[in-house]
């Protein structure tokens, strides 16, 4: 079977590209129109299949009026349930497919919504990625399905998912109704967020923490004990009133401490674990809320905070040498 795998791949990688240049990019919300289902007998399908045949042979050959009875009634069950099945696909809309950035080693995960326009209840749609399980959902009438898709993402970088595959074997299994959605679906994949060595020390104008009352540029930096010389203002009366002892409220200026992450400060590690390594000292320090610059070879964020500071590393992490 190995040397007839090569062959296989090829011929998948042929009718994917006749399926796109039939089909086309997919615009969002779409209808899943009657040419783009496809449909063919399951395994099942072709058992069943094959059993009416011998059935058919052994009522002829005895000349048994009932045995052709029950081949030809079954054979018209068999017709039925592929009607059934090509109806219980067609018409479903794809409302919504998006797909949320994640890290590498783990999985990403695709958003989907399906819709049934129709008055009948739609049962066992699945939607899968190629070569994937997939999720099932039933719609009710005029209703929707969320449905969440995961697939693996086990290298930092862009992924793009080509296609996936809605399809149905509903009533009986012995059909399998399928239809390619070839959605623009591009995720990034982040570095592993991983590494021992410490981060580089704060630096700037004051060095750490004031005492001086927030202002727009302050920050939040936490309580500490009351010592001699605090001004009174800064004590967490609050706290106080609640039992706690005297604590001192301190702020950090924004503009005045601030890490900065070079990629070349960590030259004895690999360039994967240099960028895993600013990874997770860019993700702890988007958490204590601190402000901090990332350099790059060929490439330098300036020191910021947020969310959008930390979703500029991010990105440039995960791309950094990608073409």
């Amino acid at each position: 079977m190995r040397p007839l795998a090569p062959l296989r791949r090829q011929l998948r990688a042929r009718a994917a590209a006749w399926f796109r240049r039939r089909q086309g990019a997919d615009v969002l919300p779409l209808v899943i129109g009657q040419r783009r289902v496809y449909i063919l007998p399951t395994r099942a399908g072709f058992g069943f299949a094959l059993l009416l045949f011998v059935m058919l042979l052994a009522g002829l050959n005895y000349g048994n009026g009932l045995a052709l009875l029950l081949t030809f009634t079954l054979g018209g069950l068999m017709l039925v349930a592929m009607h059934q099945c090509h109806r219980n696909l067609q018409g479903t809309v794809v409302s919504r497919l998006e797909a949320a950035n994640t890290f590498a080693g783990g999985h990403a995960t695709i958003h989907g919504v399906l819709g049934n326009p129709g008055t009948l209840r739609r049962w066992a749609l699945r939607l899968a990625p190629e070569g994937a399980t997939g999720v099932c959902a039933d719609l009710e009438p005029e209703g929707e399905a969320h449905l969440e898709l995961k697939i693996p993402a086990p290298h930092r970088g862009r992924l793009r998912v080509e296609r996936l595959r809605l399809d149905t074997r509903y009533p009986f299994g012995l059909f399998e109704a399928w239809t390619w959605l070839h959605p623009p679906l591009e995720l990034i994949v982040y570095p592993r967020p991983r590494g021992v060595a410490l981060p580089p020390e704060r630096s700037g104008a004051h060095g750490g923490s004031t005492q001086r009352p927030a202002s727009g540029a302050d920050e939040w930096a936490g309580l500490r004990s009351f010592r001699a010389g605090d001004s009174p203002r800064q004590v967490a009366w609050t706290a106080y009133a609640r039992g706690a002892p005297l604590l001192v409220k301190e702020y950090t200026g924004a503009g005045a401490v601030e890490r900065r992450f070079d990629y070349a400060d960590l030259a004895p590690l690999d360039p994967e674990a240099r960028l895993e390594q600013l990874c997770r000292w860019v993700i702890e320090s988007g958490q204590r809320g601190e402000r901090y610059a990332l350099q790059l070879p060929g490439w330098t964020l300036a020191p910021g905070t947020g969310a959008a500071q930390g979703e500029k590393s991010l990105r440039a992490l995960a791309l950094h040498g990608t073409p």
